[in-house]
């Protein structure tokens, strides 16, 4: 699987690592700078440091949190499978859960981690993710493994008789990862139109793709599921509402 431009036996494999918190970053990377296999040539500690830092220097891999500020670590996978970058993810997270890695391997991650990761473990996942492999939940897949391993686990979800199981854990569009920052902070589709200056109607359309993509029954649920996966931070929300936006009331509902 592996190609001889990116074999590690013959080269470095180039690691980035993006985290908000300075001491995480500095202790993986004194971490992977112990395997003379493995050189970490970035750390990064947002979403748009991350992308741009990504197109600069094209590392081999990518240590991604899902927690993030501007941007989650599922965004960001998701813009660099669009922009077809060569770069493996591994997120490495605090948030671990079933649901929460169908959600990373679709957004277009290679593995799927927790944080207390024993650090031979990750330096051996960062070297498989890179040979073509897949990782999550202690096993190793190829891509028709890891495609059996996701189906399975979303029918296992949603039943088998889902009319369209892929419609389920499919990465939020930027707009519907902003108003679900929105309706994290209990406004309604009202406000929310007012604030973005679209229509209600577009809203409520967006709302709906959410609920079916987080496969939950209401914004609350919707709300709560995010909350919970690191998804949403209340202080990222753009800055656009005003107090006009108190003034409303809080009865809407999809």
């Amino acid at each position: 699987m592996s190609s001889p431009e990116r074999d590690p036996i013959l080269r470095k494999i180039t690691v980035m690592i993006v985290d908000d918190h300075p001491v995480w970053r500095r202790g993986l990377r004194s971490v992977l700078s112990d395997d003379e296999h493995l050189e970490v040539i970035a750390e990064g500690e947002n979403g748009e440091q991350a992308l741009e830092l990504a197109r600069e220097l094209h590392p081999d891999v990518i240590l991604l949190d899902v927690n993030l500020p501007q941007m989650n670590g599922l965004q960001i996978a998701s813009r660099l499978k669009a922009e077809r970058n060569s770069a493996c993810v591994v997120m490495l997270t605090g948030y671990d859960d079933e649901e929460q890695a169908l959600h990373a391997l679709r957004a277009g991650c290679s593995a799927y981690c927790s944080k207390d990761i024993d650090p031979l473990l990750l330096i051996e996942v960062i070297q498989k993710v890179v040979q073509g492999y897949y990782m999550v939940k202690g096993e190793y897949y190829d891509l028709a493994g890891i495609r059996k391993w996701t189906n399975t686990r979303i029918e296992a979800t949603t039943g088998p008789y889902t009319i369209d199981p892929h419609e389920h854990f499919v990465p939020l569009s930027p707009r519907e990862m902003e108003i679900l920052r929105y309706v994290t902070q209990g406004k309604t589709n009202k406000q929310i139109a007012e604030v973005l200056k679209i229509s209600q109607q577009t809203v409520k359309n967006h709302v709906s793709s959410i609920l079916t993509k987080l496969y939950v029954e209401d914004r609350t649920q919707a709300a709560i599921y995010a909350m919970r996966r690191g998804w949403v931070r209340i202080a990222d929300t753009p800055n656009t509402h005003d107090n006009e936006d108190n003034k409303q009331d809080h009865t809407g509902r999809l």
